[in-house]
């Protein structure tokens, strides 16, 4: 049995594979962080190349905190009807697709950054040596509102569901971090505090769209660093966003410093995603070194992992999937994306079949 061309079920979502092409940042909207053609293109060849699930580039939640240039936003209404005709292209192709929200925070890559970005606390980034406003209790309250809004907007454009992203240091995972809260409030300390936001969000985006709307989380399995998010506290953290309705959740971690080789061609948070499994009981979606088509179908048929997050490989080669299902015995293997700066456009070279 071929278990990663099986149904992918998450809450209401029905896909017709377990490959998810993982969000990443295209830096093709607007100035304003709306739809372009170029966009759209990228979504329908991911689409008609066969992937079951489409989780989007990043959306921005807030007007005023614009994480990075040319990123896709969700701010205000109106941006209902463009993401509309956005997940009528996708779903001609029998696709499912995920609209990922984000407020950025110390992380951004805008220059000039926005003229006030929020924080955990008030600490430099060590990558950007921007310092954020530690955020105020009402501060919190208006995230929390941002976020609900941004579900109810992707719930009214017909997506099929709405990711969180709480990785790579974007602010709720900044939130999490003990290397970057050092609040001494309700926000941080424990895991249970440090969650909190994260948590409000998710009650808050249910609050707004109801019992059957899919939502996800995106998660570090661990920040990689020292003083960061732990792998204990992180399986912690899932457990519990599941106490609180998450449909699904989304493992990832720190990719930038993994290497195919040293996996021996298995997914970087391969075991990371097998302990989460054993402690809560929702899908698990894991994304980062899925290269290899049997390391893949191994964790599938174990029954730890729902759904296989493929980036570059997608960058690279839209059609991936497709080409997969037309000949499972013969795999051709992406051989020149490890670690590449693929854009779209690229392809890579594969080895005859």
């Amino acid at each position: 049995m071929n278990h990663l061309f099986g149904e992918l079920s998450i809450g209401s979502l029905r896909a017709k594979n377990r490959f998810v092409r993982a969000a990443t940042y295209e830096a093709l909207a607007t100035d304003d962080g709306h739809l372009t053609p170029e966009l759209l293109a990228i979504y329908e060849a991911l689409a008609e190349g066969g992937a079951g699930t489409i989780i989007t580039g990043y959306a921005y939640v807030m007007a005023d905190e614009h994480p990075n240039p040319n990123m896709m936003g969700i701010y205000d209404d109106s941006f209902v009807p463009e993401y509309r005709e956005l997940v009528d292209a996708v779903h001609a192709h029998g696709t499912r697709i995920v609209l990922q929200i984000v407020y950025g925070g110390s992380g951004s890559k805008l220059d000039p950054p926005s003229k006030r970005i929020l924080g955990p606390s008030a600490l430099a980034n060590p990558k950007t040596g921007i310092v954020p406003v530690e955020a105020s209790l009402r501060d919190i309250e208006a995230l929390v509102e941002a976020f609900a809004a941004a579900g109810r907007r992707a719930c009214e454009a017909g997506f099929d569901g709405v990711e969180l992203h709480a990785a790579h240091g974007y602010l709720l995972s900044q939130f999490l971090s003990p290397f970057f809260n050092r609040r001494t409030d309700a926000y941080g300390g424990s895991v249970e505090n440090r969650a909190r936001l994260a948590m409000e969000a998710v009650e808050a985006i249910r609050a707004c769209v109801g019992s059957d709307f899919p939502i996800m989380v995106k998660i570090n399995s661990s920040d990689g660093i020292d003083g960061g998010l732990t792998e204990a506290e992180s399986l912690a953290a899932v457990r519990l966003l599941a106490g609180c309705g998450i449909d699904a959740v989304e493992v990832s971690g720190a990719w930038r410093s993994c290497r195919t080789k040293d996996f021996d061609g298995e997914p970087f948070f391969a075991e990371y995603a097998k302990r989460l499994a054993d402690v809560v009981d929702i899908p698990i979606i894991l994304t980062g070194g899925n290269r290899r088509f049997e390391a893949m179908e191994r964790l599938a048929a174990s029954g730890a992992v729902s759904g296989f997050g493929l980036c570059r490989p997608l960058i690279c080669e839209p059609d991936l999937v497709r080409r997969w299902g037309a000949d499972t015995q013969a795999i051709p293997r992406c051989v020149s994306c490890n670690g590449c700066d693929a854009t779209y456009g690229h392809r890579c070279i594969l080895p005859s079949a």
